[in-house]
């Protein structure tokens, strides 16, 4: 099935709506699975594979976003999701999600904050849900990924060791994400962002992106017990919806 065709059945009642949770729950089962090959392959490097589905997550907003995942199945798989997750951090089910050698609460704060996201905003302002998660996503997943491969200057923030390269990760990732989502059109067949860029005004545009990016560097500095995955995507996917509603 084409993906035109597939966004299209996804929107049609009941059978659709299975269609999409199928397509979306195919993908995680994919993540998870590479997730636990990397952990095998690399049972030293405990932080890999948990990154790997910490990235692997972020792009499920997009495959709801197009293929038009109603509020009433969204937020209550989300909220569930954030409950298997605790439990799994108390229990160690699948260590390969959890299993970091350091007190950290961020995978809970991660699908908490993508409830709440979903909350506060699905269907009205998808964007403004994609902006936070991706952000988290694909920033702080460079970042726990870099920092420690790269040796570069680095310091301490409330016991949590943070670097240039794994900040400048951030920062580059998380620009390049609300760029992407500003200017390329949405799922689902949206018209292209370009249009709003030159009407707004380049500088104006690139003023939001880089306040936004400030923000979310700033509060993955403070992620003591893995809390920025809550700080981080409720700021980013809150002045998102400011700046671009």
């Amino acid at each position: 099935m084409a993906i035109p065709e597939l966004v299209t059945a996804a929107g049609s009642g009941p059978q659709g709506q299975s269609l999409a949770i199928a397509v979306v729950g195919l993908w995680m089962v994919g993540v998870l699975a590479l997730a636990l090959l990397v952990r095998r392959r690399w049972p030293e490097q405990r932080e890999w594979s948990r990154k790997l589905v910490h990235m692997g997550t972020g792009p499920v907003v997009l495959f709801a976003w197009a293929l038009q995942i109603e509020r009433g199945i969204a937020l209550p798989v989300a909220a569930a999701v954030t409950v298997l997750t605790a439990l799994n951090h108390r229990f160690r089910m699948l260590p390969a999600v959890e299993d970091v050698g350091r007190p950290s609460y961020g995978t809970i704060a991660y699908g908490a904050s993508i409830t709440v996201l979903l909350a506060l905003f699905w269907p009205a302002q998808p964007a403004a849900v994609a902006a936070g998660v991706l952000v988290m996503a694909f920033g702080d997943g460079l970042a726990g990924l870099l920092g420690p491969l790269v040796r570069s200057p680095s310091w301490s923030l409330f016991g949590q060791r943070k670097s240039l390269v794994g900040t400048g990760a951030m920062a580059i990732a998380s620009a390049s994400v609300l760029t992407l989502l500003w200017i390329l059109p949405a799922p689902g067949g949206a018209v292209s962002g370009m249009a709003d860029w030159a009407a707004a005004g380049p500088p104006q545009a690139v003023a939001a992106i880089v306040l936004i990016t400030a923000v979310a560097v700033g509060l993955e500095q403070l992620s003591a017990y893995g809390l920025d995955n809550l700080s981080v995507p409720l700021a980013v996917g809150l002045l998102w919806s400011l700046v671009r509603p």
